[in-house]
């Protein structure tokens, strides 16, 4: 057994996937609906990640989310931030952290892994 999606909820599925296509290279599976749409690895193998419509709230601490790992973490910060995340104001960083929290356009938190610390 193993992962194939993660599925996220988003208010405007559109907007959620344009965002996370360009953040991660991924393209539709097959085409999006209003309220639904799987993304998947433009190449090769790799988890999908479902956005499916929702008008549940964001939640400040969530119970699950994105860790994207990256040997150049403030490159893919600050492109992740140009592609519309936001910075969050994390209040659980321990100290010399090797992660940095952010949120997509819809505001779900995910996280930025520098796999090249310690």
């Amino acid at each position: 057994m193993h992962i194939g999606t993660v599925v996220m909820g988003a208010s405007d599925v559109a907007r959620a996937a344009a965002f996370w296509k360009a953040a991660l290279g991924y393209v539709e599976r097959e085409p999006a609906r209003d309220d639904w749409v799987v993304l998947v690895p433009a190449e090769g193998p790799g988890a999908g990640l479902a956005l499916g419509r929702s008008d549940s709230p964001v939640q400040e601490v969530p119970r699950v989310h994105l860790d994207l790992y990256t040997e150049e973490q403030d490159a893919e910060v600050a492109r992740l931030l140009a592609l519309g995340a936001a910075e969050v104001d994390w209040e659980l960083y321990p100290e010399d952290p090797d992660f940095v929290v952010l949120a997509d356009p819809e505001g779900n938190r995910f996280c930025v892994i520098d796999t090249t610390h310690g």
